[in-house]
């Protein structure tokens, strides 16, 4: 891959990472528009991780108190904050794990990873679907009333993520709006969620990476996780203070006029 490219993987991965536009869905696109071929897996793990550290910097104080209560969840208390963050986010994240390894044990990841149809139709359902939730249910809670069963179908809604271009933030911000989270702290909740499910699709991404050898590849996954860190801290610090004023509607509509040019273009090259 080119400097140049290896930079607009890195800038769209971070930036579209925690936007309810979906990463996954644009990376798609930049073989389309650059004419050089999919990133692969190493660069995928790069930006993951280069996200990864922009997410657990900028809700920093949220991650510190799950790690300081997964001692007390292990001993058997729920009794604090911490802890109980800590259990409503590993009970959120276990839905998509047993998800996704299902789909890589069955291929099934593979045969909608690419189709530039499913990622388009996803872009317009999702966005709609995202609109919906936003605009019809009140701001009636925030994410210190998360509970576990609310915990639980978010973890749910995140599987939904799993569809190439539904957005693993935008369907879980969708799930908090349904159930009365503010904007604000939907966003938070999700971002959070982030966190341990990006570990875990990391990991299962690195168990193709480890051995790999490729000429320059360590330069090339340094550019990545540098650039997509910077690029995603920009944007979450930028969408978090937008949302104490801004609606979901702007991504609503980009996702969907996106979505309708996609399906242009795919059906006319086919």
């Amino acid at each position: 891959m080119t400097l140049f490219t290896l930079i607009l993987v890195a800038i769209v991965q971070g930036v579209t990472e925690f936007l309810p536009v979906s990463s996954s869905g644009h990376l798609v696109l930049i073989p389309l528009v650059t004419g050089e071929p999919a990133q692969g897996l190493a660069i995928d793990v790069a930006a993951h991780l280069g996200t990864l550290v922009a997410v657990v910097l900028y809700f920093w104080s949220d991650v510190a108190r799950a790690l300081a209560g997964l001692p007390q969840l292990v001993r058997g208390r729920t009794d604090t904050h911490g802890a109980r963050l800590a259990l409503c986010l590993i009970v959120a994240t276990v839905p998509v794990i047993l998800a996704g390894l299902i789909l890589k044990v069955t291929g099934l990841a593979d045969l909608i990873r690419d189709s530039l149809v499913v990622i388009a139709l996803a872009f317009i359902v999702f966005g709609l679907v995202l609109y919906r939730a936003d605009q019809a249910n009140p701001e009636a809670r925030t994410d210190t009333d998360w509970t576990l069963k609310h915990a639980l179908i978010m973890g749910l809604w995140q599987v939904v993520a799993l569809i190439p271009g539904a957005s693993r933030s935008g369907v879980t911000i969708t799930g908090a709006r349904t159930l009365g989270y503010a904007r604000h702290d939907a966003a938070k909740l999700a971002m959070l969620m982030s966190i341990p499910t990006i570990l875990a699709s990391g990991a299962l991404l690195s168990l193709d990476v480890i051995g790999t050898d490729v000429p320059g590849l360590w330069r090339a996954i340094a550019i990545v996780s540098t650039l997509s860190c910077l690029a995603a801290f920009a944007a979450l610090a930028l969408m978090m203070r937008l949302l104490r004023s801004v609606s979901y509607t702007p991504y609503v509509i980009y996702r969907v006029v996106l979505g309708v040019i996609l399906l242009v273009v795919a059906f006319t090259a086919s």
